[in-house]
């Protein structure tokens, strides 16, 4: 990611644990001005990228409009197209990241079955029972297609575990990225694989201060090896003009507050983490592959029958009975943070 533009400003990226896998570390000569890395939008895998790929991209752009794939099918078929791909020139990025997932879409029968009698087990089967059928029915013939491109064979074939894993890799690393207009509409790349192919006829001119705003779902190398802390000390931000890091149409990962500030007088490096968000442990688990011991955002699912409801004042009596009558069985399920029940 240097090599095409991106600057590591006082961190580093290493090896965390087998759990986390890597992550990013403050360095001794942690910045002043709280950025502590830079990423050119031009590194960003979206379908813009996608569609722009000198080699699949005319394929998948042909797709693309005759409504056979969607942006996120897209990008999971360009890395399992790349992961398969042994002279992809993204294989430095994708060997970093994991084999497997922590996620209940990779457990075993006997971790499934501990599961039992949540909402996570079902939701996990179908969405395997969905994701085979659709490896089977569409990916498997459109990877091959795409691989047999440059005439090169350089697989042992397309398997299902492939396909799960690139989405697993953009389900457990996408962000939502505001990416200004002027970004989005312009001339597409020329080539690949170099610092030269990533710029475009536009992208290193000077953006309008305030323009609209499209939001793209987008892997970010570099920044997506943040991992999560719900007292996180950092954050991303896209800076459009370079008023902020010196590069325009850029993501940078900034401290919130002083938090790194003097960093080099510390021995020990420190993690820099991002929140991925208020979420459960279901919801954590299910998209990332972990759950927090102490979650304060961790939620349960209350189920409450219906013929112990008194009706609303604003619901008409007589649709309340025959809801009591014919549909006894029937329960409304609440959703409730934990901490709200600790007083019973």
């Amino acid at each position: 990611i240097q090599i095409n533009g991106a600057e590591l400003r006082g961190c580093k990226i290493k090896y965390s644990s087998s759990s986390k896998g890597f992550g990013i570390f403050s360095s001794n000569d942690s910045p002043h001005d709280g950025i502590h890395m830079v990423v050119p939008l031009d590194l960003a895998i979206t379908p813009m990228r996608v569609l722009e790929d000198p080699l699949v991209g005319p394929e998948c752009r042909s797709m693309f409009e005759e409504g056979d794939v969607d942006d996120r099918l897209l990008i999971m078929l360009f890395l399992t197209v790349q992961r398969l791909r042994k002279s992809s020139s993204w294989k430095p990025y994708l060997d970093m990241l994991p084999n497997e997932f922590g996620n209940p879409l990779w457990f075993t029968a006997d971790e499934l079955s501990e599961l039992k009698g949540t909402s996570l087990l079902r939701a996990t089967e179908l969405q395997k029972e969905n994701l085979k059928s659709l490896f089977d029915d569409k990916v498997k013939k459109i990877v091959e297609k795409l691989l047999d491109i440059d005439g090169v064979c350089e697989s042992n074939g397309v398997r299902f575990e492939d396909f799960l894993w690139a989405n697993s890799v953009f389900w457990s690393r996408a962000l939502t990225i505001p990416f200004p207009r002027s970004y989005v509409i312009r001339q597409p790349r020329q080539t690949e694989g170099s610092s030269s192919s990533t710029e475009t006829g536009d992208s290193s001119s000077d953006p309008p201060d305030e323009e609209e705003t499209i939001w793209i779902e987008g892997l970010v190398p570099g920044i997506d090896f943040c991992n999560h802390d719900s007292k996180a000390l950092a954050t991303w931000e896209v800076d459009a003009t370079g008023s902020t890091t010196g590069i325009p149409f850029s993501m940078c990962l900034v401290s919130v507050g002083d938090s790194f500030v003097g960093e080099e007088e510390e021995e020990e490096e420190k993690e820099i983490c991002i929140n991925y968000g208020n979420k459960g442990n279901e919801e954590l688990l299910y998209l990332y592959g972990f759950v927090l011991e102490e979650n304060p955002d961790d939620t349960l699912m209350v189920k409450k029958p219906i013929t112990i409801i008194h009706p609303h004042p604003l619901c008409h009596d007589n649709l309340f009975r025959i809801l009591q009558i014919h549909y006894p069985n029937t329960c409304l399920q609440c959703l409730l943070l934990k901490s709200s029940l600790e007083s019973g």
